[in-house]
């Protein structure tokens, strides 16, 4: 039985074809599509997203900071010491020339908790779209300090990103909540207000047909789900991996630590090979620090992104079980009107606006994924650019220190 319907969202949004979900999208011979936007309320006007990160490789700031019209950052970590507990807070400087505005520019204090009820609310309100992920908020005890310098301060820089996601995002960035976090002195009173509501969209997509199971999912929602799932296990990886390596390397810094001065004291019984010895030491020195270096670039830089988009692919698959929630529904509903005996049913307002829903949320996943695409595209070249920078110093330094040795050799072979 088919129906035919008038696009339920206003405005076509062209977007590119799901074809092979792999770090280029852009295949030869894909063919646009033209979908309708899903999520933006009519007659609201979202000016289209600029790139959420700057490109090393195309060096395009200045183009992008020409589009953009709202600025949010993240700096200034404090530390609160109460009776009952010890938190961190932010400073969020929002800088925007937007009518929803009332200031141009506006600073505000939160804590992670504050981060993780906007995400709530966006996943309340904004059901059909990628929400970014938040960075793991528990820690192990004894083995991370999360008051410490070197934890704060990455928590800070993935919460700068979080808000930059959500920033360059054309719907996201227009959301109520999202303008309530970067504006309101006090978010408890907004808080308590809605601790009771969900919205109607959000609620709606919990709840399916009983026992109804899901036909036919798409054959490009079904390829996102297969790429996600081997994406998020070749990143799981790649990360235990990493990891097992920073801790071999740190490892090793000990020894080098514990072994150039073994060499410095053992110059002062050799009078002849006095001075190669101390070169030898001050070599092992230059290495131990270059490789802290290479280590804390790992740890500080490499790991993070790895795990965010971990993450990532956890929430876009949280938002592809929505939809598919969403298609049995309207399939469910649209067979019970099949059967029913009559030559020619009409069809049922719930039954249209369970239609119109799932084409909003194929048009926004479908939207979000080419986006989060091209972000992915961006970081990982961005991340592996600087991961090959940072191997390269390495060895270098460790060269040239290893090389200040020769000429001290050469010099006692040359006196003899």
């Amino acid at each position: 039985m088919e129906i035919e319907r008038d696009p339920p969202c206003p405005g076509p949004v062209r977007v590119m074809s799901v074809g092979v979900w792999g770090l280029d999208l852009e295949q030869p011979g894909s063919q646009d599509l033209i979908l309708p936007n899903g999520g933006t309320p009519a007659g609201t006007a979202s000016p289209a997203s600029s790139s959420s990160l700057l490109n090393r490789l195309q060096l395009d700031d200045d183009m992008d900071g020409e589009t953009r019209d709202l600025f949010v950052t993240v700096d200034d970590p404090k530390k609160h010491v109460c009776t009952m507990e010890t938190y961190i807070t932010y400073r969020i400087t929002t800088k925007s020339t937007r009518v929803e505005f009332d200031l141009p520019e506006y600073s505000v204090r939160r804590r992670y908790q504050d981060f993780d009820w906007l995400r709530n609310k966006l996943e309340e309100s904004q059901p059909t779209h990628l929400i970014p992920p938040l960075p793991e908020k528990f820690v192990v005890k004894g083995v991370v300090d999360r008051f410490s310098e070197e934890f704060v301060e990455t928590r800070r820089k993935a919460l700068d990103k979080f808000l930059k996601r959500i920033t360059d995002h054309p719907v996201l960035s227009f959301n109520e909540h999202f303008n309530v976090f970067l504006t309101a002195k006090d978010l408890n009173a907004h808080k308590k207000q809605g601790m009771a509501l969900l919205t109607r969209v959000g609620e709606s997509v919990k709840h399916v047909a009983g026992g109804y199971k899901l036909r036919n999912r798409p054959l490009e929602f079904a390829a996102i789900g297969e790429y996600l799932d081997t994406f998020a296990l070749k990143l799981g990886t790649i990360d235990r991996i990493a990891q097992r390596i920073i801790k071999e390397e740190i490892e090793y810094l000990v020894e080098l630590r514990e072994y150039g001065p073994v060499y410095s004291t053992w110059s002062a019984l050799e009078a002849e090979l006095a001075e190669p010895l101390e070169g030898v030491s001050a070599c092992i020195g230059n290495c131990s620090t270059a490789l802290e270096e290479l280590t804390d670039d790992m740890t500080e830089d490499f790991l993070p992104v790895l795990r965010e988009y971990i993450l990532y692919s956890d929430s876009m698959k949280s938002v592809l079980k929505k939809r598919d929630q969403v298609q049995a529904e309207y399939e469910a509903k649209l067979e019970a009107v099949a059967l029913r005996k009559e030559e020619r049913p009409k069809v049922p307002a719930d039954v249209e606006k369970c239609q119109d829903r799932m084409e909003c949320f194929n048009a926004d996943l479908k939207a979000d994924m080419e986006r989060w695409q091209n972000n992915k595209r961006q970081d990982f070249r961005q991340l592996l650019m600087g991961m090959a920078d940072k191997n390269i110093q390495y060895y270098e330094k460790c060269l040239l220190a290893w090389e200040s040795i020769i000429p001290l050799l050469q010099e006692k072979q040359e006196a003899k």
